[in-house]
């Protein structure tokens, strides 16, 4: 793996602007447990249809907020891991533009990332769709767990909604105006922990090739752009991060 480690870190030592894409693989190592691992996986025993699509929170906000307290809960502590550490020093030491992320846990920026684009949203915050108050995560546990039938409300009365996109929601605008900007003019995008197959945050690596830049991949399991990858690191990713961050760190 060590000459796969050299090759990527010589293609972001010449690759031009390089950008991070990271899904949930990247935030495993710290404890948070990604989508479909059998057996381990948030979707591994419930059907997210039921708990955390946009209707559901509309139709049944308690039924939601049962579930989406859990996922508040297991999200509780949690710290950056090297895989965070890794790229917000890459981005320190002006090697890397920006981090595109799928994940809502906010872990880029407590390692230190300035640039992130959460194309997800993050828990940071929950918002009332009635009268557009925002609450921090902080205020928003408090009111979860004071609030009658399980629901956190708004000082107005109604539900609040966890500030990220729930299945059914389209993505921000800007956010991914601002990521496919930043995949078109990559030379090099690092995919690192996605499994690249959920859009339209899945066609970014398309993005970049179709505009004459290159991919890397660092992840474990298939992805459908493997065979288009100038690097395919297929390990644990902290470490595989780690390792390459060593060979360009002076």
């Amino acid at each position: 793996m060590s000459a796969a480690h050299d090759r990527l870190a010589e293609l972001i030592r010449s690759a031009g602007p390089v950008v991070a894409l990271t899904g949930a693989g990247v935030s495993v190592p710290s404890g948070i447990p990604d989508f479909r691992t059998p057996g381990t996986g948030l979707w591994a025993n419930v059907d997210p249809m039921e708990v955390a699509h946009i209707s559901v929170w509309r139709r049944d906000p308690g039924r939601f907020w049962a579930f989406y307290g859990q996922r508040f809960a297991a999200l509780e502590g949690k710290r950056p891991n090297g895989a965070h550490h890794a790229l917000a020093e890459l981005e320190r030491q002006g090697r890397l533009d920006a981090v595109i992320t799928q994940n809502i846990d906010g872990l880029h920026a407590a390692a230190g990332s300035r640039e992130v684009i959460e194309v997800h949203g993050s828990i940071a915050t929950a918002s009332c769709l009635a009268c557009g108050r925002r609450y921090s995560l902080a205020d928003t546990r408090a009111r979860l767990e004071a609030g009658a039938g399980g629901i956190p409300r708004c000082d107005c009365g109604q539900p609040l909604k966890p500030d990220v996109v729930l299945f059914g929601e389209l993505l921000d605008e800007a956010a991914m105006s601002r990521a496919a900007a930043l995949a078109a003019g990559a030379g090099l995008l690092l995919c690192a922990g996605s499994s690249l197959e959920v859009y339209p945050v899945a066609g970014l690596p398309d993005v970049t090739l179709e505009a004459g830049g290159r991919i890397a991949i660092a992840t474990k399991g298939a992805t459908p752009f493997d065979a288009h990858a100038a690097v395919r690191l297929d390990g644990d990713v902290e470490e595989d991060l780690q390792a390459v961050l060593a060979r360009l760190s002076p």
